[in-house]
């Protein structure tokens, strides 16, 4: 069987002034070496990309992590210093993908930034800075030169009994790493809350009756999943929930 293509969001870098569709290289190569998929990057521009031809020829989404933050108007908060970057070109893309893959059973994973514009979609809000909410940890970026160290794990991890997590996870403990600023504040309420950090932070959600795969993670499996038990099992759930949706798509 030809390998099938997932959908790769991008997003908007201005490289010397001119505006660049970028996507991290490390969500790329788990998507073939781990889901054993073919990524195909989207680009951020809502005008040229027709959505309902797309899923037309794809078997699977993955929504990235980014530096830049949904739009607070999206959960109706007012912008705010403390919740930029934006980048409402991706906002308008990965908005429209996600309603229409949860409507089509097109396989779904969302990371980091991924997994914040899922839970926005079903409703819920978002913590602009995590670290200034009373009882809660620092989970962000520690920016260390070494990426194993910086991707390395940061906390633990509970997996609620019997979730879809704890399935593939084969437990119901992992540690997982911790590279971000912002984290869901009101769950929203199309999503079940499947993982929380020691800290109370959810960091684990799966769509309510999703026809297919549709889960999303706050930490980043996508580096060197290969080396990461849990991330492996992750990827390898994805990717035969998207080999089903190919074989259904093709007969």
């Amino acid at each position: 069987m030809i390998k099938p293509l997932v959908a790769v969001t991008a997003d908007i870098k201005l490289i010397s002034g001119s505006p660049f569709h970028a996507v991290g290289q490390k969500y790329l190569t788990a998507i073939n070496d781990a889901a054993e998929c073919v990524p195909f990057i989207v680009p951020a521009l809502i005008d040229i990309v027709d959505i309902d031809h797309l899923l037309e020829h794809i078997d699977g989404l993955m929504l990235t992590g980014s530096v830049s933050n949904v739009h607070p108007t999206r959960y109706g908060n007012d912008p705010h210093e403390h919740a930029e970057p934006y980048d409402v070109q991706r906002d308008e893309v990965t908005f429209a993908l996600i309603e229409k893959v949860l409507e089509t059973g097109v396989p779904l994973m969302a990371v980091c930034r991924g997994f914040q514009e899922l839970n926005v979609a079903m409703g819920g809000t978002l913590h602009a800075q995590l670290q200034a909410v009373e009882g809660r940890d620092d989970h962000r970026d520690q920016h260390e030169e070494n990426m194993d160290a910086r991707y390395g794990a940061r906390h633990g991890l509970r997996f609620e009994a019997n979730s879809e997590f704890a399935k593939i996870a084969g437990t119901t403990q992992i540690d997982v790493n911790s590279l971000h600023t912002q984290g869901i504040d009101k769950i929203g309420s199309g999503l079940s809350c499947e993982g929380v950090a020691p800290d109370g932070t959810i960091e684990a959600v799966a769509v309510k009756g999703a026809r297919a795969f549709a889960l999303g993670v706050q930490w980043h499996p996508e580096y060197k999943p290969l080396d990461n038990e849990f991330s492996t099992r992750f990827f390898k759930a994805f990717g035969d929930a998207v080999r089903d949706h190919a074989r259904e798509r093709n007969g």
